[in-house]
């Protein structure tokens, strides 16, 4: 797994950002919105006003592709391949679906059992090499204090919680960001996306990434999206659509790091 650290020139300790893709392998337009943003945090520092502050103020931690295994037998045999390529003891079905596998409520609601479900659970929390790497390290700097996941497809921002219909302790406030975040993704393109609690917006389910940190770790700014689009073409989003996800994703990425 390979990740990259963007940190600017303000020295001391500094607040960290976390933001990853390709947690599903299928999920391609999620990586490469990934990398869009990333290169545009690197170049337009020191050219944009706004950007290098943004940079100065924080240690961003990026990993573009988080299922690094199921990512690649999307493009050698399976494009629809969502789980990760770890054998499951007592079955011939491969893989278990990474954001059900971390150790908070894991096991409930929305998470399978059966190793040939896509929402497998895996065998245990943290079973997967994958998901309990990025748990290590998360858990391992204690400056990181938001968190982004980042799927498709959708149009939508998702916030905890996704294992329970309860409102967060912070609902008002993870609702407010997620408010102006989308409202200045809008105003890119006029892509309208929907946010609000994961087990309304989306479905329920348990296991997963941003449950865990909120629930786990107290990070309160934990937050998922579902990239373009809303069904048209689905998880094979065409190349075309790539730069146009990354900028309007960028404007909302901007906007949630000046929040926090």
């Amino acid at each position: 797994m390979q990740g990259v650290k963007i940190t600017g020139k303000a020295g001391g300790t500094k607040p960290g950002f976390w933001m990853d893709g390709g947690i599903h392998a299928r999920e391609w337009i999620a990586p490469a919105t990934v990398l869009y943003m990333m290169t545009q945090l690197l170049e337009l520092y020191g050219s944009d006003e706004a950007v290098t502050a943004l940079v100065d103020a924080y240690d961003i931690y990026v990993l573009p592709v988080f299922n690094v295994d199921g990512y690649t037998y999307t493009w050698t045999g399976n494009r629809m391949w969502r789980k990760t390529r770890s054998p499951s003891p007592g079955s011939s079905c491969i893989g278990a679906d990474p954001n059900r596998n971390f150790a908070f409520h894991w096991g409930e609601i929305g998470a399978s059992a059966d190793p040939c479900d896509e929402t497998y659970r895996g065998a245990a929390a943290f079973s997967e090499i994958e998901v309990k790497q990025v748990a290590d390290f998360i858990q391992g700097n204690g400056d990181i204090v938001a968190y982004l996941n980042i799927h498709s497809y959708s149009q939508l921002w998702l916030i905890p919680w996704g294992y329970t219909d309860a409102q967060t302790r912070d609902y008002a406030l993870q609702m407010d960001l997620s408010k102006k975040a989308t409202d200045a993704l809008t105003m890119v393109h006029g892509t309208r996306y929907v946010y609000g609690p994961t087990y309304y917006t989306v479905y329920p389910t348990s296991g997963g990434s941003r449950d865990w940190t909120y629930g786990a770790l107290n990070m309160v700014h934990s937050y998922g999206i579902e990239l373009r689009d809303t069904g048209e073409y689905g998880f094979l989003l065409p190349a075309d659509q790539i730069v146009p996800t990354g900028e309007e994703t960028f404007a909302a990425l901007r906007v949630a790091m000046q929040y926090i």
